[in-house]
């Protein structure tokens, strides 16, 4: 059927390709000599007889050998095996490849050359020497290294000296040598040698697997552009036996787009089916591929409206694929025609498809990704200069990169221009816009996103509200957060707390801002929120700060208020806040309230520092005596007794 549906050529014979000229190129200067390599001037008074060595001095140098690769002495090692080999006398098998193994192991080009200069040379001279292991960690060295020209001239001598090493050994190396290396052309040379040796001497071990013949058919399909090649390929996968896959199918489509070859488009699109290949995404990319290369703009139009009508909720192409058709479009067409393809694709996708799966998001999200976001607007402008519905898939990517670049104003606009279409975004996109604002401190536009938000009936609102929120006390703006605050405090979407309102007293006071954060305490308090420890910290810290020991008295008065409702646990004194108006109020010198405070301390028992509030006094009333307050205050006077007592000061 492969064959049959591709109206292929009857199978070919291979022919062997023709040897590189220097297959040493790689070795400059060589370290060892080809037999076709011209032969060097002998040197004056040199015997020509081959130098062979005795046993003993064979058995020195194999000692030495081993014993430098032991030592990791790798010059000495090499030193030993160049004469060893040069006298014709190979070490034993475990040596030699032991030598080359370490070699190879390096990692460094000087030693690599070492190792595959060694091989080539064992191939020609003693093959049976050279374990297929070996060839396997020298091939991979090769890829690590990146150097596809040895790594194919070590499998062409593999050939020649016909040293049969199983495909598997040595083909994926090659593959991904010459996949990092774009050298699919000399792979292909290569592969057909390899496949006539495979079906001449009928070596199952040394047929391609599908990764190679696929690499094969790329070469000819995207490299080449062959369609004879690429059909000789195929046929030798059909006499090997190999059956293809998706990436197989692919290629070739690429190819006969390339070529208008539509008839043989459809043909390829049909066996797939007989294969039982549903997924056609691959292949469906490789034909838009090819038709954007060779400029066709009116068949790829045609292929993805074709594609978007069969599969309505789908648009089944990758975001690669999306970026091939922006480019060839704006080299050989305009940003005019990308609006009008989106067009045409609304009126076929069903209503219920993915913002993510639309044509318009593809596009649009291409051309973002490629660095045209305003060609991305101008498709935009284009659409509703038309008059033409603009689906959420075309706003979607244009407002994700206005958030990435700041541009939260034009954002805002956009989210304006949407809301007014009968649109709605998703609570996601809101988000991040939000996000983008109060990074920005454009504070503005948050605020009118959020409002927007709160009119597109988003069921969840936190996110934004504390991103709003959070931003906002980062910033220092107090005014902002308690009009924030005021505007969506009756919203039931949103979980205001009292520590929302904490904040903005805190910042207040921080501020010296007291009036203002008296206005807020008292808005919080009738919204029937219920301060806490935090509420009153806040306040009295900010009082003390001003010297206004009088407010913090109130504070006290108000405190005791909520202390001493019958049956109520709404609030209890702590440790922080019995020193923060102990001290307050003892710098204010009003020791009655003091006196209540440590009362209720000692009811509540907690546990209090008098050391510190003896120093406040110290500074602040060290001239203050009993006696002159008993002519004019009596009770400020038993007051300040009291606490002298308490603290341990001299009551005179």
């Amino acid at each position: 059927m492969w064959r049959r549906a591709l109206y292929l050529l009857s199978h070919r014979h291979f022919s062997a390709e023709p040897e590189v000229p220097s297959l040493y190129s790689f070795l400059q200067p060589s370290l060892f000599a080809l037999k076709r390599d011209p032969p060097l001037p002998p040197k004056p008074q040199q015997d020509p007889t081959p130098q062979t060595l005795t046993l003993e001095r064979q058995s020195t140098l194999e000692a030495t050998l081993r014993a430098s690769l032991n030592a990791n002495n790798t010059d000495e090692a090499w030193k030993s095996f160049k004469t060893l080999t040069n006298c014709s006398s190979f070490p034993s098998k475990p040596l030699t490849n032991s030598m080359i193994t370490h070699l190879s192991s390096l990692k460094d080009t000087h030693n690599l050359k070492r190792a595959f200069a060694s091989v080539v040379f064992l191939l020609e001279k003693n093959p049976s020497l050279v374990e297929y292991q070996t060839v396997e960690t020298l091939l991979n060295s090769m890829k690590v290294g990146g150097t596809a020209a040895p790594a194919f001239a070590l499998v062409k001598c593999m050939f020649k000296n016909r040293y049969f090493v199983p495909f598997g050994i040595w083909g994926s190396a090659l593959v991904e040598i010459c996949r990092k290396n774009g050298s699919f052309a000399a792979f292909l040379r290569v592969f057909n040698e390899n496949c006539r040796i495979a079906l001449d001497e009928k070596l199952d071990f040394m047929k391609p697997n599908l990764v190679a013949c696929n690499a094969a058919l790329e070469g000819c399909c995207r490299d080449l552009e062959s369609i004879v090649d690429a059909e000789n390929v195929v046929e030798t996968m059909s006499v090997l036996g190999v059956r293809p896959d998706e990436l197989s199918f692919g290629f070739l489509a690429y190819l006969y787009a390339l070529k208008g070859l539509e008839e043989k488009i459809v043909e390829l699109e049909s066996l797939m089916s007989g294969f039982g290949f549903a997924n056609k995404r691959t292949f469906l990319g490789n034909v838009i591929s090819g038709y954007v290369k060779s400029g066709s703009l009116e068949s790829v139009s045609v292929n993805i409206l074709r594609n978007v009508r069969a599969n309505g909720e789908d648009a089944n192409f990758t975001e690669e694929t999306f970026c091939q058709v922006v480019r060839g479009f704006l080299q050989h067409g305009s940003f005019k025609d990308l609006a009008n393809l989106i067009i045409e694709a609304q009126k076929l996708e069903t209503q219920s498809i993915t913002i993510e799966k639309s044509i318009g998001y593809g596009i649009i999200n291409a051309c973002v990704n490629l660095g045209f976001l305003d060609k991305a607007h101008s498709i935009l402008d284009e659409m509703n200069a038309r008059g033409c519905s603009v689906g959420l898939g075309v706003y979607v990517p244009i407002l994700k990169a206005y958030c990435q670049e700041k541009r939260t104003a034009e954002a805002t606009e956009l989210v304006t221009e949407i809301s007014n279409s009968g649109l709605q975004l998703d609570a996601t996109t809101y988000d991040a816009l939000i996000d983008a604002s109060m990074s920005s401190q454009d504070f503005q536009s948050a605020f009118s996103l959020f409002r927007d938000m709160r009119e597109a009936r988003i069921p969840d609102l936190n996110g934004s509200y504390l991103t709003i929120l959070t931003g906002l006390t980062e910033n220092h703006r107090p005014e902002l957060m308690a009009a924030f605050l005021d505007e969506v405090v009756e919203d039931p979407r949103i979980v205001v707390g009292t520590h929302d309102w904490n904040s903005i007293l805190h910042a207040f006071c921080k501020a010296g801002r007291l009036e203002d954060a008296r206005r807020t305490f008292r808005r919080m308090v009738f919204l029937q929120f219920e301060p806490n420890e935090q509420t009153y910290l806040s306040l009295i810290n900010g009082y003390a700060n001003a010297e206004k020991y009088f407010n913090v008295m109130m504070l006290w008065n108000e405190v005791k208020r909520r202390l001493s409702i019958d049956g109520e646990k709404r609030f209890k004194l702590d440790h922080n806040l019995v020193d923060a108006f102990l001290y307050a109020l003892v710098k204010g010198g009003f020791f009655d309230a003091v006196m209540q405070v440590v009362e209720k301390s000692k009811e509540m028992k907690i546990f209090v520092d008098k050391w510190r509030y003896k120093q406040a006094f110290m500074e602040n009333h060290k001239k203050l005596k009993v006696a002159k307050l008993r002519k004019r205050n009596l009770r400020k006077m038993e007051s300040l007794v009291a606490f002298k007592n308490w603290a341990g000061l001299s009551a005179e």
